[in-house]
């Protein structure tokens, strides 16, 4: 046998396994709809973008191949599939990818938002669970929430009194970031020389609709990324949007140093300050005024989309819910009055004021706020997921590297889970084990897994408390001459999804 056959023949296995690792893998990607090049799919997207991926869902299936630009993209739009994502692959799945809004307003990903997955975002989530949410932080600030309601039934009677339109999204706004801003920040924002409250609630509009942009620096190679965010105006925007956000949290930083109100730790910004540069009992981690500033902006985003800041979704995410709540009861006058029955029925007539231990015997309102987070999730689409490695979800492979998004909005109106799932019906959730704590997929206002909301206690008890006080102490009704037909539902935003025209009604004070 010549040399030549000799090679061959014990080249030959190697050849073939290279032959193999060449060709297209037989393992099978998720089905979705064909992209242009360069672009992918984001031709495909429209203003809405949990909107426009719900359409391509009813087409394509609940577990979705998209390319935006050069990155890969799964949607996820079924309770099964999102099981296997958030519980099944929770590990694999847990980090974040690197965005270019999200590393900004993040302080370079220093917050437990935004930040990859690892012993950082570990101990901050450590922090900010035993600084913040812990259930003795929470019993310790249960004044807070108590005094901000009794100045929201103070600001509404006096609209009740003169019959006066109330903008509901106006008191609202206060109430939650009154609470928010004394909770993590220890500012009364009402009585602040450097705040006021009409840019603030500017600021985290402009913020929020930041974060959600998409920016094209994210999905294309980064000379033309870069190039369309420039020539787009995009990146000028983000950035102006993040200076001014810079300036408040640092007027709040230096105005708790000015004092020394950082030795009390009574906040979130105190304990903080007081650890920065700090050791932790953890390696090498510590403290920085970047890590503060990074909480600041978005470490409880996940207040109520399962992935919840202190600022941004924490203020903006409760108005929404609680303005989506008010509507769809304006809009079922059944619904309304038998809620109203049941709360007075059980408070009684005569009550003065809400207090926290109220909140655990209306299950009705509990119930509606359960059927708005179905219809409404403040954040229809759950922060993005990373996959860390090859997984298969619902027989699909998908491989490392690879976007994942989960839409909430489309598994929160999945008739294959829901009855009549375009009706508003509270009862729906009477007699089941259905909740929103992450751990049924069917509902993920909170999210589930290690990703999931850190302050999703805190937020429920802020969402209970203002509706509450809404609904025990006032009847509401439309403006003269307005009918429920008449109510906008048209949708606005990017990150958290509120009513784009805000609900205006009447109050009446409550007389038994």
């Amino acid at each position: 046998m010549s040399i030549f056959l000799l090679c061959i023949l014990f080249l030959f296995p190697v050849f073939l396994i290279l032959f193999k690792k060449l060709l297209p893998s037989k393992r099978k990607l998720p089905p979705g709809p064909t992209g242009l090049p360069i672009i992918g799919n984001l031709h495909q997207l429209e203003r809405l973008l949990y909107s426009s991926l719900h359409k391509l869902s009813l087409e394509h299936g609940p577990v979705m191949l998209l390319r935006f630009g050069v990155v890969p993209v799964v949607v996820i739009s079924s309770k099964e599939a999102a099981k296997e994502v958030l519980k099944t692959h929770d590990l694999e799945t847990c980090t974040r990818p690197k965005m270019v809004t999200t590393g900004l307003f993040s302080y370079n990903f220093k917050d437990i938002g935004f930040t990859q997955y690892g012993e950082e975002w570990r101990e901050m989530k450590k922090l900010i669970g035993l600084e913040l949410f812990s259930p003795k932080t929470q019993k310790s600030f249960r004044y807070i929430r108590e005094e901000e309601s009794d100045l929201l039934v103070k600001k509404i009677s006096k609209s009740a009194q003169t019959q006066t339109l109330v903008d509901l999204g106006k008191p609202l706004f206060s109430f939650t970031a009154g609470i928010i801003f004394r909770l993590a920040f220890g500012q009364n924002f009402r009585k602040c020389d450097f705040i006021d409250r009409e840019r603030v609630e500017e600021l985290v509009v402009e913020s929020e609709t930041s974060v959600g942009t998409l920016a094209f620096s994210d999905f294309f190679p980064t000379g033309l990324g870069w190039l369309i965010d420039r020539l787009s105006g995009q990146s000028s925007r983000m950035n102006k949007v993040f200076s001014k956000l810079t300036n408040l949290f640092e007027h709040v930083i230096d105005d708790h140093l000015k004092t020394e109100q950082h030795q009390d730790h009574s906040n979130l910004i105190s304990a903080m300050l007081n650890m920065i540069n700090k050791p932790t009992n953890i390696g090498s981690f510590k403290i920085t005024s970047d890590h503060l500033k990074g909480v600041m902006s978005v470490s409880v985003y996940d207040f109520l989309t399962g992935t919840l800041d202190v600022f941004l979704a924490g203020v903006n995410a409760g108005v929404i819910t609680m303005i989506w709540t008010m509507t769809e009861l304006t809009r079922h006058p059944r619904v309304m009055k038998k809620l109203q029955k049941k709360i007075r029925a059980t408070l009684g007539s005569n009550k003065e004021r809400i207090t926290e231990e109220d909140l655990e015997k209306v299950e009705y309102l509990k119930m509606v706020i359960e059927e708005t987070f179905r219809l409404h999730p403040p954040a229809p689409l759950l922060l993005p997921r990373l996959t860390m490695s090859d997984v298969t979800i619902q027989g699909y492979n998908i491989p490392k590297n690879t976007m994942i998004e989960i839409n909430t909005y489309t598994i929160g109106r999945d008739p294959k889970c829901w009855t009549n799932p375009e009706e508003f019906i509270p009862e729906r959730f009477s007699n089941t084990s259905i909740n929103y704590k992450g751990q049924h997929f069917e509902l993920l206002p909170f999210g589930a897994g290690r990703r999931s909301c850190p302050g999703m206690s805190l937020g429920i008890t802020i969402l209970e408390l203002g509706l509450l006080n809404l609904l025990y102490f006032f009847d509401w009704r439309l403006p003269n001459g307005m009918t429920i037909a008449d109510i906008d539902m048209e949708e606005v935003g990017a990150l958290n999804i509120a009513k784009k025209v805000p609900l205006e009604l009447v109050p009446t004070l409550h007389h038994s």
